[in-house]
């Protein structure tokens, strides 16, 4: 599986149009072991654990962005796909608005590749695309996600939205305290939307930095059951997370 991942990742930047990198352009890589992949509260492998890894190209002295990032996953096999892993294509712009506002717009393609969802009986292929445009104040941010195509494979939920705040604040030098609440609005399915929330530590280590969140939701038991064993894919957990960039 990781040997998978880490291909995926090597075929999308190597096969990048990016030219050879200037004085303001930066490259960075970054890779994870979580406890469990939670995606707005939800998890993504039936509370198991994850390995993700990613890469990100920017322009500092524009604010342009683009990078890739893949994990692990098990929710579309066990809805009856074909598909182990999520890879995230994005790209986008952040920058200042004024000396307090800054700002990041985007697009991000949510890709499973050969998923084969969409010839389950219930469901829609899974390949999800979102626009994206966030708002931040010193440590705390809004930000609002819109799905131009269906949603993680549920029906006729184009026009979709998550509205996500949140903020990041430093207790330390190396300890930080994470705030998170969310709303999924899935369309056509109120069944299926709910709401999640996340408090959390992120400590650096020097030579990694460790995550231990408290996450949970009041998503509908029955729509966020797994098919596999019919666990509830949004109970409260505590998740802890091993991550480097390099």
């Amino acid at each position: 599986m990781k040997k998978m991942i880490l291909s995926m990742l090597v075929t999308v930047v190597g096969s990048s149009s990016v030219p050879a990198f200037a004085a303001d352009d930066s490259l960075a890589f970054n890779a994870a072991v979580t406890s469990d992949y939670r995606y707005r509260g939800i998890s993504q492998t039936r509370l198991d654990p994850a390995i993700q890894a990613g890469a990100d190209y920017t322009r500092s002295d524009s604010g342009v962005y683009a990078g890739a990032w893949a994990s692990s996953i098990k929710w579309i096999e066990d809805a009856g796909g074909d598909a182990k892993v999520e890879l995230d294509l994005y790209a986008g712009k952040r920058g200042n608005l004024s000396e307090s506002f800054t700002y990041d717009v985007g697009v991000l393609a949510y890709v499973y590749p050969n998923n084969q969802l969409g010839d389950v009986a219930g469901f829609e292929n899974a390949n999800t695309t979102e626009i994206y445009g966030q708002l931040g104040y010193g440590v705390a941010y809004l930000k609002y996600s819109h799905a131009l195509t269906n949603l993680f494979g549920f029906v006729d939920s184009k026009n979709s939205g998550y509205l996500d705040a949140g903020a990041n604040i430093s207790l330390t030098e190396k300890l930080t305290l994470n705030l998170h609440i969310g709303h999924q609005e899935v369309e056509n399915n109120s069944a299926a939307s709910y709401d999640d929330w996340k408090v959390g530590l992120t400590r650096d280590l020097g030579i990694c930095t460790l995550s231990v969140a408290g996450i949970g939701t009041n998503a509908d038991k029955s729509a966020y059951a797994s098919p596999a064993n019919g666990k509830f894919l949004g109970k409260n957990v505590l998740v802890a997370t091993l991550s480097k960039v390099f």
